[in-house]
């Protein structure tokens, strides 16, 4: 598997941490934050970033499709909800030490094809998600935006 973005930077110092306050691991809207701000902590953090821009999708294999390409995921993940967590989880926990996450899903469509259990079953994906790296002591942070 593929990230969309490999980061290493040193960190700053402790005031000029970006996302302090923040905790490691969390899904959470973006409101606050912009795509280049998350994009440039993520370098600072020496973390990995990971983008994917919901807004041409419309169902629910439409935004597995967009997601795992542009998360740059294995194949399979376009399959289901499950695939989608098992990729982003596992594997990659074996393939060895990993810095942290910082994933934005923008756009996240808000249509009758893919209505509301199915944005909040795609966000319970990455809350597992987070869940798990923080169970590792592994900062994964999700931050989302609606269509």
């Amino acid at each position: 598997m593929s990230l969309s973005q490999e980061t290493s930077a040193p960190p700053r110092a402790a005031t000029e941490v970006p996302l302090r306050g923040i905790r490691p691991n969390i899904v959470q809207s973006i409101r606050a934050f912009r795509v280049p701000e998350l994009q440039e902590a993520a370098v600072t953090l020496g973390q990995h970033f990971l983008y994917a821009n919901l807004a041409n999708a419309q169902t629910k294999q439409d935004v597995l499709d967009l997601i795992g390409q542009q998360f740059k995921l294995s194949a399979h993940v376009g399959k289901n909800f499950d695939a989608l967590y098992d990729s982003m989880t596992d594997p990659l926990h074996k393939s060895g030490p990993q810095p942290g996450f910082i994933a934005v899903l923008e756009h996240i469509p808000a249509n009758t094809k893919f209505d509301k259990e199915a944005r909040e079953q795609l966000l319970d994906i990455f809350r597992d998600a987070a869940d798990y790296w923080g169970d590792r002591k592994i900062p994964f942070r999700c931050f989302y935006s609606f269509l």
